[in-house]
């Protein structure tokens, strides 16, 4: 397919398919899942990075357990707007999943997704780092879908 607007790609979706987020670091893809009909965006799971083959095969696999119509990706925006070097990798991981399937894929400006996740967790949840660790990034993941989601109406 090819990278889209955030309205096209809910405008693209077909009955009963949903769109999940992505939050790509170094180390872990966070995943979340919207429901079908694009209002909620909840944190699915986290993916431990290996090779790129191995990546976009668990997220095949997801996509089609999911029944997912298109693909959220957190763009890792620097503060004073300007793309960095993540951004370079997010958008080239963009490419080499389209060269691997046929999907529509968003970006979604992150800027603080993480920080602002792990502040609710510490405050609002009271959790330890150690918790904080297996959850944040499927939690981040879930923040850029939600914003995304939101923009779109």
């Amino acid at each position: 397919m090819a990278i889209v607007s955030i309205a096209e790609l809910k405008s693209r979706l077909a009955p009963g398919q949903c769109l999940l987020g992505l939050d790509l670091g170094s180390k872990t893809i966070g995943i979340a899942v919207a429901d079908p009909a694009g209002i909620i965006a909840s944190p699915l799971e986290t993916i431990r990075r290996g090779k790129f083959r191995d990546d976009a095969k668990a997220l095949k696999g997801l996509i089609e357990d999911r029944q997912a119509g298109g693909l959220v990706l957190g763009l890792p925006v620097s503060m004073d707007g300007t793309e960095g070097p993540r951004c370079q990798s997010t958008r080239q991981f963009a490419d080499n999943l389209l060269a691997e399937m046929d999907i529509p894929i968003a970006f979604w400006d992150e800027r603080l997704s993480t920080s602002a996740v792990e502040k609710f967790l510490i405050n609002e949840a009271d959790m330890t780092r150690k918790r904080r660790g297996k959850v944040i990034d499927k939690m981040a993941a879930a923040y850029i879908l939600q914003g995304a989601l939101d923009s779109a109406g």
